[in-house]
C-alpha cells in the first residue's frame, strides 16, 4: 500500500511546506511515541540531527510531541545517522530519530526513524504511525509526560565505537587524508577519528552555518576534494554526505572512486581474511555490470535489490551477507553497524590502503566499469512513464541493448524525478539510448 508520509528513507519535503512542518514534526513524535510505548518501563527516545537551520524548530517540534505522550527525549545534537542508529541501541532507548535530508540542500528536511534495535522501521511500523498521524493519540496524564536532557558526551561515544571498527594491529601513522564534512553532521567526528588513528588531517567543510549543508562540498559535490588532495599532496580523500551515511573516497591523483569500487575493495579484503558471509555482496540495480563481472571472477556472487539502503539491507538480514550498499557511497558492514556508515566503510577501505602500502589509485581501483550514463527528468503532476509514446521508445532501447547492456528507468523515492540509466559496451549507443528516452519522458511530462 502507498505511503501518505513515509518515502523509501523516511519522511521528507520542504522545510515549512507540506510535510516538513512543525506541526507534522510534533504529530510525528506523538504518533512514534505512542507506538512505541510498550511495556510499563520509563520509555525513552533518542534524537540527532545534521547541522540545517530547520533542525532546532524540528527538534523542539518533536520533543513536544514525544513528551506529551510521556516518552522521555534524548538530544545529541548534531550527529552522523549510524551514531544516532548506535546509540539508540546502546542506551537501551525504544527508537532512534535522525533529523536530516541527507545530501539535499539545507531548505529540505527529513525524519528518520529507528526501532530499539537501531534498524530502520518496518513497514508495518511506518503505517501504524501514519495512522497515529491522522488520528485522535491520546495524552499521558500531567504527572507521566516526559523529560528532556542533553547528552554531552554523544560524539566521544560514537568516536570510541568508530575507532575500535579499524583493525588494531594497524594506524594511519604517515597517511595524509582529506576529508570532506559536507559542512554535515560529522564535522566534528570524522576528523577527530581520523586524526586519533594517527592520520595527519586536512578537514573541509568543517564550517557548518545552517545554509551550507552540502553546498559544493560532500559525496554529492567532490570537486573541492579532489583539488584539495591534489593540491596538498595527499594519500587521499573521504567524502561524506551530509548525515555522513555515505561515503565516496579520490585517490592521490584527484580521481574519484564511487560506492562500486569501494565495495569490491571491501568484500575483497574481508574474503580473503575469511571474513565476508554469503559469498559476495548484496548491491542495487544501479551497481555497474563492471562489478558483477569482477566479482564472478574471484568466485564471488552479487546480489541486486531495488534502489534504497532499506532494501540493501533487507536482503542482506534475509540471506546472511555482511557487506551491501550503493553505487552512490551508502555501504553496510552489518558487523558493525545497522545502517549505512560513511566513517566506518572509510576505515575499512583505509584499512586496504595500508596493508597494501601502494597507491590508492591501485588499490581501489579493482575493475574497469562499462559505460554508464545516468540522467534524471523532472516531473510536475503527470505520470510520463504511462505515456504511450514513453513507453514505446524505453521497448525499442531495451531491444537494443538486449544482451550488450542494460536499461534501468524509475522514478526517484524522494524526489519527483525520473531516472534513466543505461549501461553497456558502446558508450555511444548508451549516450544515444538514455538521450532518446529523456527527450520522451520531457515530452510526457
Amino acid at each position: 500500500m502507498a505511503r501518505k508520509y513515509f518515502g523509501t528513507d523516511g519522511i521528507r519535503g520542504l522545510t515549512n511546506a507540506d510535510k516538513m512542518t512543525a506541526e507534522m514534526a510534533m504529530k510525528v513524535g506523538m504518533a512514534a511515541g505512542k507506538h512505541f510505548l510498550r511495556g510499563d518501563h520509563r520509555h525513552r527516545v533518542v534524537i540527532g540531527k545534521d547541522t540545517r537551520l530547520s533542525g532546532y524548530m524540528l527538534e523542539s517540534a518533536l520533543v513536544a510531541g514525544f513528551t506529551s505522550v510521556g516518552m522521555d527525549v534524548v538530544l545529541l545534537g548534531p550527529m552522523p545517522t549510524p551514531a544516532v542508529a548506535m546509540l539508540t541501541a546502546s542506551m537501551r532507548a525504544d527508537m532512534g530519530v535522525m533529523l536530516s535530508a541527507s545530501h539535499n540542500p539545507f531548505f529540505d528536511n527529513g525524519i528518520k526513524l529507528f526501532g530499539p534495535d537501531g534498524y530502520k522501521l518496518s513497514d508495518a511500523d511506518e503505517a501504524a504511525i501514519e495512522d497515529g498521524i491522522d488520528g485522535r493519540v491520546d495524552l499521558a496524564p500531567a504527572a507521566d509526560i516526559g523529560r528532556a536532557r542533553r547528552v554531552d558526551d554523544a560524539k566521544g561515544r560514537y568516536i570510541h565505537f568508530a575507532k575500535t571498527t579499524f583493525p588494531g594491529e594497524l594506524t594511519l601513522d604517515g597517511l595524509k587524508i582529506v576529508v570532506d564534512c559536507a559542512n554535515g553532521a560529522a564535522y566534528q567526528v570524522a576528523p577527530s577519528a581520523l586524526w586519533e588513528l594517527g592520520a595527519d588531517v586536512i578537514a573541509i567543510g568543517v564550517t557548518p552555518n545552517g545554509r551550507n549543508i552540502n553546498d559544493q562540498v560532500g559525496s554529492t559535490a567532490p570537486l573541492t576534494l579532489c583539488e584539495t588532495v591534489v593540491a596538498s599532496g595527499a594519500h587521499i580523500g573521504i567524502a561524506l554526505d551530509g548525515d555522513a551515511d555515505r561515503l565516496i573516497v579520490v585517490d592521490e591523483t584527484g580521481q574519484i572512486v564511487d560506492g562500486d569500487q569501494l565495495m569490491a575493495t571491501i568484500a575483497g579484503g574481508w574474503a580473503r581474511q575469511g571474513r565476508l558471509r554469503g559469498g559476495g555482496l548484496v548491491a542495487t540495480v544501479m551497481s555497474n555490470l563492471g562489478l558483477e563481472r569482477h566479482l564472478s571472477a574471484q568466485g564471488l556472487g552479487l546480489v541486486r535489490t531495488n534502489v534504497g539502503d532499506r532494501y540493501v539491507l533487507e536482503k542482506m538480514r534475509a540471506s546472511g551477507y555482511n557487506v551491501g550498499g550503493e553505487q552512490s557511497g551508502h555501504i553496510i558492514l552489518s558487523d558493525y553497524a545497522t545502517t549505512g556508515d560513511g566513517l566506518v566503510a572509510a576505515l575499512q577501505v583505509l584499512a586496504e590502503v595500508v596493508r597494501a602500502g601502494a597507491p590508492a589509485s591501485e588499490v581501489l581501483r579493482r575493475f574497469e566499469p562499462l559505460p554508464q550514463l545516468l540522467k534524471n527528468v523532472r516531473y510536475s503532476g503527470t505520470q510520463p512513464l504511462e505515456n504511450a509514446t514513453v513507453k514505446a521508445v524505453i521497448a525499442e532501447a531495451e531491444s537494443e541493448l538486449e544482451g550488450r547492456g542494460r536499461l534501468l528507468i524509475r522514478k526517484s523515492g524522494t524526489e519527483p524525478l525520473i531516472r534513466v540509466m543505461a549501461e553497456g559496451e558502446d558508450k555511444a549507443q548508451v549516450e544515444t539510448v538514455v538521450d532518446r528516452i529523456v527527450a520522451a519522458v520531457k515530452a510526457a511530462a
